[in-house]
């Protein structure tokens, strides 16, 4: 059978007529009515996506679908019970009043149905808009929610972006969390479905955080801010523009917020996509401000100092053989570092680079960030403007230092060294035969300080607190090293034998916490790597089977923040001293 096009039963909205259930005519009318309602929706019902846009932007439609099948249901029982009428000469009209003799008005019964539904949902707090706001969100502050001593919670406000700074711990400050009990989760809207690849970000009683929903061959997602301690959302936007209604594809990049805690930036757009988006939203209401087309896609999760945010555009590869596809000029785009001011939404400078998907780090106006798949190196890029730069007489590049294999993960900070994790593997693909490298770099100059070989890729962010690095492997492994013993090896833990680690780790310095791409939190003594809980972070009901645990924990005052493959995001309390 056919679909009949959404478009004609939402013009069904302006039509002005009485469903009135009558044997004759009204039912002849009704018969094209039902069929278009039945038709479009079981069409819909092959696209759950699509059919819940639908209902959530015109909530009209399933009372209408409710109020039509009761009339039908009235009207078939209403002809089998009638008496027959007796013979007469003349032809007349049907009566239209109910067993009872009264007369039902289906029209008001229909509007009657969407009042209610419209009121159920104010009540929920929940609107058909981009932006949906449950509870006014307060004006940012960076600062811990509690009082501490600690040296992070005294610091003056800083960007935040993925894994909370330049050390990429993952711990904001405060109490490091034993005895992990859940305390609330999140699904955005509609999207019990949705999985949350990307990290948390929280700043203050606030949490940032992005989901994906996979209707292949597209994707979709929702930004949205919660309320740190009951998980509430403050808003949710799903749609690049409230009057188009043009949806966010998937998002995999993790949000930063600038240091006034006004605007949050991510990246948009699974490995397959192209034409992704860089989206800067009103921290505080969820608007989005402006958006910035690439013809690639942004896993990269974005960095930013003062105005300026940088992120790495990643090439659109063959399946596994890391090769850029071809794009509509025929050839491959192998990728580029996009620079954007944030106050207005100019584009200050792209620079090509292969492959930078992991995330770069913008340390006093530079940018490091590592070429993965067709590159393999470190790079550090000037972020002033190209004709600032002309006029200094100097390269974009500043310096680039080779890696063995892909540099895939993020720039980590560690004094006046920088740790980049390097492989053969890839969050799909295992290597035949695994091997990877923590690489440590002269920040000023890119020299090479000290290697350490590790069994696999390292692909997640390496974590530093001190003098210690926490390193993700993608055997399934976490590795302490030793910076000022050249990187000596100080442990070595599995948290699944049986998956890999690709998320990074949360790090407080006595605590270690991990994730196996399986959906498997791990918290470890961080002085000798014992394994102290063990957590499941999918859903009971529906395990995860993508092996897409991505989303890396991040700590602040005793909470715990992680997103999963089916669990949603997910608040853990610490409940031992």
């Amino acid at each position: 059978m056919p679909l009949i096009p959404v478009s004609a039963l939402l013009d069904l909205q302006h039509a002005h007529f009485a469903v009135v259930p009558v044997v004759a005519q009204a039912g002849t009318a009704l018969f094209p009515l039902i069929m278009l309602a039945v038709t479009s929706t079981v069409g819909l019902l092959l696209k759950p996506r699509e059919l819940l846009r639908v209902f959530r932007q015109k909530p009209w439609i399933p009372a209408l679908l409710i109020a039509l099948g009761l009339g039908s249901w009235w009207a078939v029982g209403w002809m089998l019970s009638a008496p027959a009428a007796p013979p007469t000469s003349s032809r007349t009209q049907p009566t239209t009043v109910t067993s009872g003799g009264q007369r039902t008005d289906w029209a008001k019964v229909a509007l009657a149905l969407i009042a209610e539904d419209a009121a159920a949902k104010e009540r929920a707090g929940v609107t058909s808009s981009t932006i949906l706001p449950v509870v006014p969100a307060p004006a940012l502050s960076l600062q811990p929610a509690t009082t501490t001593t600690s040296a992070a919670h005294s610091a003056p406000p800083a960007a935040r972006f993925f894994r909370g700074d330049a050390r990429r711990s993952g711990h904001l400050g405060g109490a490091a969390p034993r005895g992990l009990a859940p305390s609330w989760t999140f699904y955005a809207q509609d999207e019990l479905n949705s999985l949350y690849l990307s990290s948390p970000l929280v700043a203050g009683e606030a949490v940032f955080g992005a989901s994906c929903y996979l209707d292949p061959p597209r994707s979709y997602g929702t930004v949205f801010r919660l309320d740190a301690a009951s998980g509430k959302p403050r808003w949710v936007c799903e749609f690049k523009n409230a009057t188009s209604k043009a949806e966010f594809k998937g998002f995999f990049s993790s949000p930063a917020l600038t240091a006034d805690g006004k605007y949050l930036v991510i990246g948009q757009g699974l490995h397959t996509d192209y034409d992704s988006e860089l989206v800067c939203l009103d921290a505080n209401t969820g608007t989005v401000r402006w958006l910035i087309p690439t013809p690639l896609h942004l896993e990269s999760s974005p960095c930013i100092e003062g105005d300026l945010v940088v992120i790495g555009a990643g090439a659109v590869e063959q399946g596994d053989q890391h090769k850029p596809a071809g794009d509509v000029l025929g050839r491959g785009n192998p990728g580029f570092v996009l620079g954007i001011r944030i106050s207005d939404g100019k584009e200050i400078f792209r620079a090509p680079v292969n492959d930078p998907e992991g995330s770069p780090l913008l340390l006093d106006g530079i940018c490091y960030v590592g070429s993965s798949m067709n590159g393999s190196a470190v790079v550090a890029l000037r972020t002033q403007s190209d004709a600032e730069l002309k006029t200094a007489g100097q390269t974009r590049e500043l310096w680039r230092t080779p890696t063995p294999f892909p540099a895939s993960g993020a720039v980590t900070l560690a004094g006046e060294l920088l740790l980049m994790g390097c492989g053969k593997g890839d969050f799909v693909f295992a290597a035949a035969d695994p091997e990877g490298r923590v690489i440590a770099l002269d920040k000023t100059t890119g020299a090479v300080r000290w290697q350490t070989t590790v069994p696999d890729a390292v692909l997640g962010p390496i974590a530093v607190v001190g003098t210690v690095a926490i390193v993700p492997v993608r055997s399934g492994e976490v590795i302490a090293i030793d910076l000022a013993a050249q990187g000596k090896v100080l442990w070595q833990a599995s948290i699944n034998k049986k998956a890999p680690v690709l998320a990074g780790v949360a790090f407080t310095g006595t605590l270690v916490y991990a994730v196996s791409n399986d959906g498997y939190l791990v918290v470890l003594d961080a002085t000798n790597g014992k394994p102290l809980e063990r957590i499941y972070l999918n859903a009971k009901g529906k395990p995860g089977e993508m092996g897409l645990c991505t989303s890396s924990p991040l700590v602040l005052d005793g909470r715990l923040f992680v997103g999963s493959e089916t669990g949603g995001l997910r608040c853990f309390v610490g409940t031992a001293p």
